[in-house]
């Protein structure tokens, strides 16, 4: 099928956007620079004379991957016939998609040159793991292929995509956090972005996801009274997490908002909920 040719493609080129933004950590030192409007970003920033080749070949590369990745995606969908997030392999591969997107986003808006060396391994190994899957175009009931549950399952993987940037900015935080403390002032502090715009990161994320999350969760309950009748399947497992995820994410935007929790603990907390978000996913997809 045309669709493996072009996710095996994607996957070429994942791999080696992976391995050069891999490469820009152990390039030289660069130098801040004052705050100034470069990429549009107010905070301090890496010289773009201590720019590394080796991060420009990775957007370059993983760009030509995302094209092939959405043709793949595109395929997929036109012989499946329905939006195809019905099997873990179609949801990991979405996932993947998504969070190069977003680093797209971020990267163009930011100029941020270590990001990529965050987000691109962990989109290709997500994809490794998508194509460990049995990747068939499987037989469905007529309620998978309805507009809810289409509906539900990519506002729900656009929620989770939304978590693993705070959840991103959440270890670059603790990193940076921790060089500034022991006064360790490597390569590696010299690109990450300052705390404070780490923070906005993390907690602009977590505004984004936790409405996704929640009309992830409303269309699935409006999906689920669609197939069987009621809103909410008595003893699902899946519902009850996702419901308690959403708690979570609720009270890590209390505390943020309302009490005022500091940067630190934010991170810390976005960590876990990631990982708590990508177990539920996996075992009960």
């Amino acid at each position: 099928m045309l669709n493996v040719l072009f996710f095996k493609v994607t996957l070429l080129f994942y791999f080696l956007g992976t391995s050069f933004s891999l490469l820009n950590l152990w390039g030289r030192k660069g130098e801040r620079l004052p705050k100034g409007p470069l990429f549009g970003n107010p905070e301090p920033r890496e010289s773009p004379t201590e720019s590394f080749w080796s991060q420009k070949l990775a957007v370059l590369v993983t760009g030509a991957g995302f094209i092939f990745h959405t043709l793949a995606l595109v395929t997929r969908i036109r012989e499946a016939g329905y939006i195809p997030f019905t099997n873990l392999h179609e949801a990991i591969s979405f996932f993947s998609w998504a969070i190069v997107l977003a680093f797209f986003l971020v990267e163009f808006r930011y100029g941020i040159n270590v990001l990529g060396s965050f987000v691109l391994p962990l989109a290709f190994l997500s994809l490794v793991s998508a194509a460990a899957l049995p990747n068939e175009i499987p037989t469905l009931d007529p309620t998978f292929k309805t507009i809810w549950f289409g509906i539900h399952t990519t506002l729900s993987l656009l929620g989770i995509v939304a978590f693993a940037i705070a959840f991103i900015a959440g270890i670059m935080y603790l990193l940076q956090e921790s060089f500034l403390k022991s006064k360790q002032f490597n390569s590696l502090y010299y690109k990450l972005p300052s705390l404070d715009l780490l923070d906005e990161w993390n907690k602009k994320a977590i505004l984004l996801g936790f409405p996704l999350l929640t009309l992830g969760i409303i269309s699935g309950a409006l999906w689920a009274q669609y197939s069987i009748g009621s809103f909410w399947i008595q003893n699902n497992s899946k519902q009850a997490l996702s419901l308690g995820t959403w708690f979570f994410y609720l009270m890590v935007l209390h505390g943020r908002i309302t009490i005022g929790w500091r940067a630190k603990k934010a991170a810390h907390l976005a960590i876990i909920g990631f990982v708590g978000v990508i177990f539920i996913f996996i075992t009960l997809a």
